[in-house]
């Protein structure tokens, strides 16, 4: 299975500080936008959930 890898709309790439993030049905991806072959994590996809709702709130 070919991953699809996406930067959020509100990454900046000041620096090319940016992540990218790519979904399963099993696991939800994250990796360094600069180093495509390197290591990434993976989250549960219902704990991504939430640590994306708690940083749209938390958003200033």
């Amino acid at each position: 299975m070919e991953l699809v890898w996406f930067k959020s709309s509100h990454s900046t790439n000041e620096g090319g500080a940016c992540v990218e993030v790519a979904e399963t049905t099993a696991a939800v991806l994250v990796r360094d936008s600069k180093d495509k072959s390197g290591p990434h994590l993976a989250f549960d996809p219902t704990a991504w959930r939430a640590f994306v709702a708690f940083a749209a709130r938390a958003e200033v």
